[in-house]
C-alpha cells in the first residue's frame, strides 16, 4: 500500500472511530440522534453530487473546448 492510501485508510478508521463515539455519549435520545445523522447524511450526500456535477460540467467545458481546437487544426490542414 503506498502512503496516500495508508493516509486515507487511516483518516476513514479515526472518522469512523469518532462517529461511533460520538452516537454512543451522545445525550439526545436514540431518535434524535438518528434525526441528526440523517440530516448530516443527507447535507454530505448533497455536497458530493453538487461537487460532481460540477466537475462533469468542467469535464464537458473541456471537452468542447478540445473539439473546438480539433475542428481548427483539420481546417487548417
Amino acid at each position: 500500500m503506498n502512503n496516500n492510501a495508508k493516509i486515507l485508510t487511516a483518516l476513514g478508521a479515526g472518522l469512523a472511530a469518532g462517529a461511533i463515539l460520538g452516537v454512543l455519549f451522545a445525550p439526545d435520545k436514540g431518535t434524535e440522534t438518528r434525526k441528526k445523522i440523517n440530516q448530516q447524511g443527507q447535507k454530505l450526500a448533497d455536497a458530493v453530487k453538487d461537487k460532481f456535477n460540477k466537475g462533469k460540467e468542467k469535464l464537458n467545458g473541456l471537452k468542447e473546448e478540445l473539439n473546438e481546437k480539433m475542428s481548427m487544426t483539420e481546417e487548417n490542414f
